[in-house]
């Protein structure tokens, strides 16, 4: 099976284009976030307008109920829309009652084994699962872009688990994704930072993790 790629922490319709002409599956748009990065509501609708089939628009949110989640949805027109943080279950049930025609991805921000607890949690109401490195519950909360891997055993184990596909997140670059397509065999890589060169979305690096991508697939395949 062929590694999904979503290019995360498009800021403008430029960076969008440059990633979909790369051959991106997926582009990811940071709504309002307390850790700041982020692009007004406005800028993400324009972007997603051009986003052409099948590449998906991911809307990331940190709303938490939903009820808002939807109103967010509502503004910006995605395709797709991320759920930063872990939300009541019931919400998650919620915003499927709401929103039936959007495709919903849950992160698990991986901080241990028990990630694996809220598979049956959430399983039920989304499309997939995104793994990322986030602290939800730190004093500034952290819901992704840290640029940080975390613990791909567990990720692993986790994609074993799910009976989603799941994303992987989390200190990705072309100098890892290999590596990550080995160990976790997740359904997508979803990356930002690490195809960034003094904030700007480098198509070099973009050119290079593409490249990296399809060798470790084709590797899997011949092996």
């Amino acid at each position: 099976m062929r590694t999904r790629v979503k290019v995360c922490c498009i800021a403008s319709v430029e960076e969008a284009r440059l990633a979909i002409e790369a051959g991106a599956d997926a582009i990811g748009l940071v709504g309002a976030m307390p850790s700041g990065r982020t692009l007004p509501d406005a800028r993400i609708a324009e972007i997603t307008a051009v986003a052409p089939p099948p590449v998906a628009s991911f809307l990331l949110t940190s709303e938490r109920m939903a009820e808002a989640i939807s109103a967010h949805i509502r503004r910006t027109h995605p395709t797709t829309v991320q759920i930063v943080t872990h939300i009541d279950p019931a919400e998650s049930a919620r915003l499927a009652e709401l929103e039936p025609h959007v495709r919903r991805v849950q992160v698990i921000h991986v901080e241990g084994p028990e990630a694996l607890d809220l598979i049956p949690a959430y399983a039920p109401h989304v499309h997939a699962f995104l793994l990322d490195s986030g602290r939800p519950n730190a004093a500034t909360p952290e819901f992704g872009g840290t640029g940080r891997p975390h613990d791909w055993t567990v990720s692993a184990e986790f994609v074993r688990a799910s009976p989603l596909p799941v994303f992987l997140a989390g200190g990705l670059s072309p100098a890892n994704a290999a590596d990550a397509i080995r160990q976790v065999r997740p359904f997508g890589l979803d990356l930002c930072s690490g195809l960034r060169t003094q904030g700007r979305l480098d198509p070099d690096k973009l050119a290079d993790f593409m490249s990296v991508v399809r060798r470790a697939d084709a590797g899997l395949m011949s092996a």
